[in-house]
């Protein structure tokens, strides 16, 4: 299956729109489904559902159906322990929703329904939080999630953990890293990833230099060291949202290049490169450095489907499985969701 992003001028004058949608697709192509960053497992790496070699379809396939309350911006998804999906996404201190079977969504209520008082520095006291990330380890959810007003680079990335997922259960960890305006850097889109040899890393950004990593403390999930690595970057072009995810030898960054948030004419597409290292360098099918520009684009705009993007992808028993948002015809934004496959040199 293939998508792809679009990039925006330094700084970006629209970043995240609340949501407003009622209703959510899911795109089904390909062997796998993958849903935003998230692990189903253990504190080490989940196990993946083996990909079959694929050839790409000839045009972009359509988001799978969902039913229920699938309005939704910068979707993330965990699989519960127990069974079932839990979804968080941008809105009034962090939106939740559930599934029992990945198709059918009702709301779950909010991660802070009492509010978030913590992060009203960085919104200048908006409720609206942005870009969860969730994942399930050790015993209990991990939320990172962004503090920030559009156009700006003063924001934060913020941990919460919970054992139950359920609204009102979590608890605040605090600030993991922020930006200052005079920082090159931007601290949205939080991605938790745990490598091979089960060290936590966090990468994050949006525009300015581009897409940065730090190393985590997997006993706090906060930061271990002061060291901030570049990974991705389109010389303060429009880059966001990154996802880290092992397949096979690789780990795989996903990102959204261009432009989010205008409804119908957003131009937002998911972009993909890896590496054998988690820190990188990242390089896209023809060799280029994802800190140069480079990436491959796997899904794009197409007939009715606008500005796809801010992907999240999850290993379900099934397969692996992207997750994102997209427009529709009349700007709302929708849940997509597709199934991944690899191509025979390994490529999504």
């Amino acid at each position: 299956m293939t998508t792809s992003l679009t990039p925006v001028q330094n700084p970006p004058t629209v970043r995240r729109l609340a949501l407003l949608s009622l209703s959510v697709v899911v795109v089904v192509a390909g062997t796998f489904v993958v849903a935003r960053s998230s692990s189903a497992a253990s504190s080490t790496a989940a196990p993946r559902a083996a990909a079959t070699p694929t050839t790409p379809p000839g045009s972009y396939p359509g988001p799978g159906r969902v039913t229920g309350d699938v309005g939704v911006h910068d979707p993330t998804i965990v699989v519960r322990p127990g069974g079932g999906y839990l979804l968080a996404h941008t809105g009034d201190n962090i939106a939740l929703k559930t599934s029992s079977d990945r198709t059918a969504f009702r709301n779950a209520g909010a991660v802070f329904p009492n509010g978030a008082p913590w992060t009203t520095t960085y919104t200048g006291g908006s409720r609206n939080l942005w870009a969860p990330d969730l994942s399930y380890r050790d015993g209990r959810y991990w939320l990172y999630y962004s503090a920030s007003t559009f156009g700006s680079n003063r924001s934060a990335i913020f941990l919460a953990t919970s054992t139950t997922g359920a609204s009102g259960s979590w608890t605040n960890q605090g600030l993991v890293i922020e930006s200052r305006t005079s920082d090159n850097f931007n601290a949205i889109d939080p991605n938790l990833v745990v490598d091979a040899s089960g060290r936590w890393w966090l990468s994050f950004g949006s525009f300015w230099s581009g897409i940065k990593m730090v190393a985590l403390n997997p006993a706090t999930g906060k930061r271990s060291d002061t060291t901030v690595r570049s990974i991705a970057g389109r010389n303060g072009g429009a880059i966001e949202a990154p996802v880290i995810v092992r397949h096979g030898n690789y780990y795989y960054l996903w990102v959204s290049f261009d432009r989010c948030c205008q409804g119908a004419a957003s131009t937002y597409r998911v972009m993909v490169g890896r590496s054998t290292s988690v820190t990188g360098p990242y390089v896209d099918r023809n060799g280029v450095a994802m800190t140069s520009g480079g990436g491959t684009q796997v899904l794009a705009g197409h007939g009715s489907i606008h500005g796809p993007g801010h992907q999240a992808v999850f290993t379900d028993t099934d397969a692996e499985v992207l997750a994102y948002h997209y427009y529709a015809n009349n700007g709302a934004s929708l849940l997509g969701i597709n199934l991944l496959g690899y191509d025979t040199a390994g490529w999504p």
